[in-house]
């Protein structure tokens, strides 16, 4: 099976350093959508991976974020794109759970609902608990620009295989290209 992983908030949509509380907010990212309908349309399934803090800390419920990830799908419809699977924590950061990345356990979930092993498999992300939690399963950690991704790109704790582009549309050129 061809699979890719991506965050949501700084790869397929402009992030906000005060969350992304409506569907209002949500914004995407010039030609993220289209590459995302490019993977789908060379037979990749795409599943996105992202914590969302906001539940926690109370910035916003459940049915808003049902609401934000389903601006999210029409947007990708209308470009002939989907997403296959949505994975999210909603814990924040002191809670410590396995599901937030770093932590490997969202990408483990992941793993077991798709009965895949994550070797290898592009995990695009803008920062460096994305590329960190590829990392830990052992997925190839792929850092995109856009979002945090300009910030993370200057860190020295960066995997060592990370490899890094523009955006998201630059990174799946090279996905496909493979």
């Amino acid at each position: 099976m061809k699979l890719v992983i991506l965050d949501r908030d700084g790869v397929i949509n402009f992030d906000s350093d005060k969350y992304i509380k409506t569907p209002a907010e949500w914004k995407p990212i010039p030609q993220s959508l289209e590459a995302i309908a490019r993977l789908n349309h060379m037979g990749y399934r795409v599943v996105v991976a992202t914590n969302q803090s906001g539940i926690g800390r109370g910035l916003f419920d459940m049915t808003t974020l049902n609401a934000i990830n389903d601006k999210m799908y029409r947007a990708l419809a209308n470009v002939g794109g989907r997403i296959d699977a949505l994975f999210f924590c909603p814990h924040i950061g002191e809670s410590h759970c396995s599901c937030r990345k770093p932590e490997p356990g969202m990408l483990l979930s992941i793993a077991e609902r798709f009965n895949v092993n994550l070797k290898d498999i592009p995990f695009v992300g803008d920062s460096l608990k994305d590329l960190q939690a590829a990392s830990a399963v052992g997925a190839l950690p792929i850092l995109v620009r856009t979002g945090k991704g300009e910030q993370t790109s200057t860190s020295n704790e960066l995997p060592k295989d990370t490899i890094q582009f523009t955006d998201l549309n630059e990174a799946v050129r090279h996905i496909t290209s493979e």
